[in-house]
Order: structure tokens, then sequence, then C-alpha cells
């Protein structure tokens, strides 16, 4: 009896290097094909292993694609230059990247599998959404710190809504683009800021100087944020 044969306890993997083969040719395959086209048979193929060995290690093809992706995407860190607003934009960046690294299709059909089993959708939250908020806790947190942020500000709901918006628009198989991103950075920042446009010239104030310091790499950016003072742009409808 060969040790891949041998029996084990369900769940914890023998080898490192076939359970790390598995989940490449897994993530591999889900870029290839998508998440329905999945298929263990295939998995083990490439991976130069047997179905057994799949099952051994994982309950189904949504437990091995979560696996996947937990181990082939890098855990995002909360960004931190000295510009808070620079800052809470690229933390909804860090959202939207978990989401861009793989079509919608998968996070879509990965979740309503998941969604009928709590054990699985546990670990789709904890694999899929709590990275992300763990790095733009950190960030809103410091700019909380830094009085930038009201201090009776819920963080928590903050997250809720930034998480909430691009797993919504991913489950429709849209992503957010970057203009709509800096938007919904505008519309929350303007009720949670102690002072919204004190926030935005210090911002411009630093990518200019940025810029001048380092023109060849420090490229400024192209924010929709309207200038300190301005007004809201007219509504299509007439509205306010």
């Amino acid at each position: 009896m060969t040790s891949e044969d041998a029996p084990r306890t369900v769940g914890r993997p023998r080898d490192a290097q076939i359970d790390a083969a598995i989940t490449a040719a897994a993530m591999e395959l889900v870029r290839e094909v998508g998440y329905l086209g999945v298929t263990l048979g295939e998995v083990a193929k490439r991976a130069g292993t047997s179905r057994p060995a799949i099952y051994r290690r994982y309950s189904g093809r949504a437990e091995l694609i979560l696996a996947a992706i937990e181990a082939h995407l890098e855990p995002p860190t909360a960004p931190d230059d000295g510009c808070t607003l620079c800052g809470i934009e690229e933390s909804l960046t860090i959202f939207l990247s978990m989401f861009r690294t793989i079509a919608p299709e998968v996070f879509t059909t990965l979740y309503s599998e998941c969604a009928r089993d709590p054990m699985l959708r546990e670990r789709y939250v904890r694999v899929a959404i709590e990275p992300s908020r763990r790095a733009v806790r950190t960030t809103l947190r410091r700019a909380v710190d830094r009085g930038h942020l009201r201090e009776d500000v819920d963080i928590e709901l903050l997250l809720d809504i930034i998480a909430s918006l691009t797993h919504y628009r991913v489950l429709t198989g849209e992503h957010l683009s970057n203009v709509e991103a800096e938007q919904v950075v505008t519309v929350l920042l303007r009720g949670a800021a102690v002072d919204y446009d004190e926030l935005l010239a210090h911002s411009m104030e630093l990518e200019r100087a940025q810029h001048a310091t380092e023109p060849r790499l420090a490229e400024p950016h192209s924010f929709c944020w309207p200038q300190p003072g301005a007004a809201d742009p007219p509504r299509e409808d007439g509205g306010p």
C-alpha cells in the first residue's frame, strides 16, 4: 500500500506536494473553463493524482475551489502612504481586485453552491470577503485615529456597504469600474469625513508634491472627485 492509499483522517492532507498540486490544477482549470467546467477528474489528471485523493481532502468541487482561491490569491495589505483619501480609495480597489482576478461567473456559481451549506457559506465569506475587510478595516481605523473620519463612524457598517456593493455587482455579472469606485468613495466620505473638502485638498497637495519629485514614477490619480467647494453635477431628471 502506498502512502497515497493509506488510511487517514478525513480533511487533513497527507502530502503537502499533492495538496499544492491539486489546488494549483483547480485554480488553473477554473480560470480556463469557469466554475461549472471544473471536474474533479480533470483536476486529478492535471495534478497527477486520483479522484479518491481529492475526495479525501475535500467534500466536493465547491470546497476544492475555495481552497484553491485561498492558496493562490495573495492576502491584501492595508495601504498607508500618509494620504487618507488615497488610502481609502485604494482600499476599495482591494475589494475589487479579488473579483477582478477571477471571472464573476465563478463567484456567482460558487456562492450558489456554498449558500446551501452553512459550513461552506462560512468558508466562502472567510476566503472571498474577510481578507479584504481586514485590510480596509485597518485603513479606516487609521483615518479615525488621524482625525480625518468622525469618531462616531460605524466602521463595520462602512465595510458592509463597500463589500456588499462590490459583491452584488459581481453576482450580477459586472465589475465596478475605477470611476464608479471613486464615486462610491466620494459618497461615503461626504458623510463620514470630519471635513471632506480639507481631506480632498490634503490629498491633492500630497499627490502634486509626489509627482513633482518623481515625475516618471508617480502619475497623479485620475480622481473623479469634485474639487473642494464644487457643487454636485446637475441631475439628468432636473431634480435638486
